[in-house]
């Protein structure tokens, strides 16, 4: 090994896993030393979720923190890997994010084993030049739309592995897939005006008129989306003149080296055609799935797993892959994303060790809502409403989903609001700001994990990367949540 590489070896930045076990490990330790409490629960009949009674945080007496190791199906420090892999349901996290991860990586193995969407990709830059400046910008608003409209959050793995050989090809990086895609999909998410999962259970649960607010929140939603276009395509404009400046250059010069200089002598025939006219199919039967149909992380692995299924008996008849190598394709697609879905089911350990995330148990993470939500009572109207964001913004971390989000705090913070003089609209926007935003760096968010693994990006890589992007964005949050204020949004 030479110097300059045991330099780097060296000054290597700690792997997620490695961030993630120490997490735990304060976790655990926190067990010890903040108590366990609960609240009463029931169901709210405008959202039918369960939900937390205000002011019924009782201190668990009897509660003792997580042990070193536990036996029989208990929960100790040791136990958090596996705990939070089989955690959940095939609803959501931890196992079913997991298992969507692994079918729809193992789906798209074989597809872009074909090699199909790589000369469709090169025929496509081919007869698309002048299009380009518009596709960024494009690209992104659209995924926006997705994340504001119907809560698209998931779905974004699967683009970002049919976008990212196109990219390559255009001369951007791995980054900007990412961006166009899943960092999209979450300013949609967090600045929409009719979300599903966020804002409808949220205005429900504060007893809101649902799409209330809704043209405070569209302008909202364009601000958030300027920014986001414009800070997409500035970079991926600096990384195409120069792509040694790529935030992920060291991995994307080995990775795009098959694209970048495919052979100009590629042709696209018959079978490739096929292929991708299955391929779009697959996907607007999945767009109208989610839009028409409902569909979720069950619906939608199946869903990918089916397409990667015909994609591969159409190459074996067309005698572009063997048997064998389908089966081969599927198993190293599902290969490359296991990490992203391992580190999406430890991540959920760190829940599991601080008591879970159900109100009705005991849980340290209810003692931390109860105290916070103390504190914010505290303070004046504009102060209270910027805690309240801000509280959000950290709960995130620990309860990475909007819905459970909403229905762990709102049923504290709506009172609250009114306590402090603060609108119910205001901190459903101050709720709605904190889940989402925060979601483009927390790597408890099964789809950012998904996503930077698809893309090859280690999540330090990209916390580096985006957190300045997301300093900038919370600071567009505050500014409408005051204006909130002033206004008494309503």
């Amino acid at each position: 090994m030479t110097v300059s590489n045991t330099v780097a070896a060296k000054s290597r930045m700690p792997d997620a896993f490695i961030i993630l076990f120490f997490v735990v490990l304060l976790a655990a330790i926190a067990t010890h030393l903040i108590p366990a409490g609960q609240f009463t629960t029931e169901v709210n009949e405008v959202t039918g979720k369960t939900q937390l009674v205000a002011d019924s945080y009782r201190v668990v007496e009897d509660y003792q923190g997580v042990p070193l190791f536990a036996e029989g199906g208990e929960v100790g420090f040791l136990n958090f890997a596996f705990e939070g892999m089989v955690s959940g349901s095939k609803w959501g996290s931890a196992i079913g994010v997991m298992m969507f991860i692994i079918l729809t990586g193992g789906a798209f193995g074989i597809v872009m084993q074909t090699g199909a969407i790589n000369n469709g990709v090169i025929s496509l830059v081919a007869k698309t030049k002048n299009f380009e400046q518009a596709f960024l910008p494009i690209l992104f608003v659209l995924f926006s739309l997705g994340g504001a409209v119907f809560g698209m959050g998931e779905e974004a793995i699967a683009f970002c592995i049919v976008l990212l050989p196109l990219m390559f090809a255009l001369g951007y990086d791995s980054i900007t897939t990412v961006l166009v895609t899943y960092i999209a999909t979450q300013i949609g998410f967090a600045a929409s005006w009719m979300n599903p999962f966020s804002v409808a259970i949220a205005q429900g649960i504060a007893e809101v008129p649902l799409l209330s607010g809704m043209e405070y929140r569209m302008i909202m939603w364009f601000v958030f989306t300027l920014a986001g276009t414009i800070f997409t395509v500035r970079y991926a404009r600096k990384i195409k003149q120069t792509p040694e400046l790529g935030a992920n250059y060291a991995i994307d010069k080995d990775y795009s080296a098959p694209v970048e200089h495919a052979d100009s002598q590629s042709k696209f025939d018959n079978v490739d055609a096929l292929i991708l006219t299955a391929f779009c199919a697959g996907i607007v039967w999945v767009i109208y799935g989610v839009i028409a149909r409902g569909y979720y992380i069950p619906e939608l692995a199946s869903q990918f797993f089916t397409l990667g299924v015909v994609v591969g008996l159409i190459a074996v008849v067309g005698k572009r892959l063997a048997v064998n190598d389908v089966a081969d394709a599927f198993q190293q697609g599902a290969k490359d994303l296991l990490p992203a879905a391992m580190i999406v089911g430890m991540a959920k350990g760190i829940v599991i060790i601080l008591g879970g995330d159900q109100a009705d148990q005991a849980s340290v993470l209810n003692t931390i809502l109860f105290y916070a939500s103390e504190g914010i009572g505290q303070l004046s109207e504009t102060f209270s409403a910027l805690l309240m964001f801000v509280f959000q913004s950290v709960f995130n971390f620990f309860i990475a989903s909007g819905s459970g989000q909403a229905a762990l705090t709102m049923p504290l913070m709506a009172p609250l609001s009114d306590l402090v003089g603060v609108s119910r609209q205001t901190a459903v926007l101050a709720f709605q700001l904190g889940d989402g935003l925060t979601n483009l760096i927390i790597p408890t968010s099964a789809s950012l994990i998904g996503c930077l693994g698809v893309a090859k990006v280690d999540w330090l890589v990209w916390a580096k990367f985006i957190y300045r992007f997301l300093l900038l964005l919370m600071a567009i949050a505050m500014t409408f949540i005051v204006v909130a204020v002033q206004i008494n949004f309503s």
